[in-house]
């Protein structure tokens, strides 16, 4: 047998749970020090529908200029499901793209007042009623690179209206407090989001499956630091209203995202923002008067960000409980998506400011996507910037900030989102894990977490285990419910610059193993 990378030490707790692989004269007895992990198949939870990033900002100066050769390599890192010879994946598959419908602070250029250029974005209304359809050239080339690659699901979402529109005529506040878009441009606001989506379909094959026509709207945006737009819940729900007719009238399929919260904690209390918290009563319980759950083109969910909720782990605990919590008790049966993250807190573990193309912040993203899935119960997970020029802990490729050509690389943040999006498929379930060590999922936050996923026929299944420890750990894995035939395959991401989600071998009953320290590891018959 070939020497190991990783020890495991797999029994079957039925005979029948992998029976192409039996040999009863070769099985390795039980190692009572071993962590012992049976998957629920039958204990479901929640559905999957994906893993996601957006293309802000970069991609619009990579897209359009930068060599072909290097954006190619980008899109396979990205958005990629095939593997090389030796097994290992080319790329992360994401199967969930956002696009940044803009607001045209970058017409404006340095008017814009928004310093950062590559903070601004171009829009397809060059003036109010009127459209220019050669705009974000370089985002539509990853919408296009993203199809190609197999990619299903495309989000468009805006920042701010288009400037033409909005009460300053800038992409950013000046109030604080309330949307700025007047009323009166609501109408033209809701034609222009329905034209975007139509006109995508026609000219680059891009069907939007949903538009977010909000972000963050707790947030005041006067720092014109980027594109952005405070929202009071009543004029987020006047202003949805309208864009539902607009999209019934003119036939568009795509549903409408909403409220991209900036932290989870507003999804179920006020936090400091009165008139902008509370929004999954806000808008799915018929008692609200902005209720908006029986518009036809408002999706069944409820869209918030992991920003400011991850530190200390009996945070991140308790505030994903408490999510959880207030989307089970909607009189509207919806899903929670986290449709945005990246580390923005400083805390005694890490900060967000410097680059780091590590493990550190890869084990630290993972058992934010552990928290978001196992005790949040979400049923997507979307990172915020795919591509980043900055010394921030914001991407998962990085760039030189050259708007035409450069060094770029990949991170192990990358390769670890790809341990989840990689072999966790649209429509795969949450499933429950029993544990020998009797930890919950809340306790295991600095140790080993485990999370699995199931097809709906329990043919396939994925496990993700995520080691914050420094030492390695015996694991035992047994299947409850499952009908899979065949062996598992193994996939690494650990500190080790060749192990990024790289493939270790296949694993037969009675083999044994050991998670690494420091690691995220994949065991998965899904190809």
């Amino acid at each position: 047998m070939k020497r190991k990378t990783m020890i495991l030490n797999i029994f079957l707790a039925l005979a029948m749970a992998f029976p192409s692989c039996q040999k009863d004269d070769d099985k390795t007895p039980d190692n009572d020090s071993a962590l012992k992990l049976t998957i629920q198949a039958d204990a479901t939870q929640q559905t999957i529908h994906g893993f996601g990033a957006s293309d802000a900002w970069s991609c619009q100066f990579v897209g359009k200029n930068w060599p072909e050769s290097k954006k190619q390599q980008m899109a396979d890192w990205l958005f990629s499901t095939e593997k090389d010879d030796a097994g290992n994946p080319n790329g992360i598959g994401l199967n969930t793209w956002r696009f940044n419908i803009g607001g045209g602070s970058a017409e404006q250029g340095a008017d814009s007042e928004i310093n950062d250029e590559w903070r601004r974005a171009e829009s397809f209304m060059s003036s109010k009623g009127v459209y220019n359809w050669d705009k974000q050239q370089g985002q539509r080339w990853f919408l296009r690179a993203a199809r190609q690659r197999g990619v299903t699901q495309f989000i468009g979402f805006v920042n701010s209206p288009p400037v033409s529109l909005t009460k300053n005529g800038k992409a950013y506040s000046s109030d604080g407090n309330h949307y700025n878009l007047p009323e009166e441009n609501y109408s033209v606001f809701a034609d222009y989001l329905a034209d975007v989506a139509l006109t995508l379909i026609e000219q680059d094959g891009i069907s939007f499956e949903y538009i977010s026509p909000f972000n963050e709207p707790q947030w005041d945006w006067t720092n014109k630091g980027q594109e952005g737009t405070p929202a009071q819940n009543e004029e987020l729900a006047a202003a949805t209203r309208v864009i539902n007719s607009a999209f019934e009238q003119k036939n568009v399929e795509a549903l409408i995202e909403i409220p991209e919260s900036a932290q989870l904690n507003f999804m179920y209390e006020n936090g400091g923002k009165p008139g902008r918290g509370r929004q999954v009563y806000s808008f799915f319980d018929p008692s609200s008067p902005d209720f908006l759950g029986n518009l036809s083109h408002v999706a069944p969910k409820v869209a918030a960000h992991s920003y400011y909720t991850t530190w200390p782990t009996d945070n991140l605990a308790s505030t994903r409980r408490q999510v959880n919590e207030a989307v089970k008790a909607s009189p509207k049966p919806v899903e929670f998506w986290m449709s945005e993250y990246c580390v923005l807190e400083d805390n005694e573990e890490i900060k967000g400011s410097g680059r780091d193309l590590g493990m550190n912040t890869a084990l630290y993203i993972s058992r934010v996507i552990f928290a978001d899935l196992a005790i949040g119960n979400a049923s997507s997970w979307q990172w915020w910037l795919a591509i980043s020029p900055y010394d921030y802990k914001d991407g998962l490729v990085y760039i030189d900030q050259n708007k035409n050509d450069g060094a770029f690389y990949d991170s192990k943040s990358l390769w670890a989102l790809g341990n989840y999006s990689r072999f966790i498929k649209e429509g795969m379930q949450r499933v429950l894990v029993t544990r020998s060590d009797i930890q919950t999922d809340e306790q295991s936050l600095n140790g080993i977490m485990t999370c699995a996923f199931a097809s709906e026929d329990k043919q396939e299944v994925t496990m993700v285990i995520t080691n914050y420890l420094s030492s390695e750990v015996p694991v035992q894995l047994s299947l409850d419910g499952a009908s899979v035939s065949g062996p598992l395959k193994v996939y690494l991401t650990d500190g080790k610059s060749n192990n990024n989600l790289a493939y270790q071998e296949d694993i037969a009953a009675g083999e044994q193993i050991t998670i690494p320290p420091r690691s995220v590891v994949t065991i998965t018959n899904v190809e």
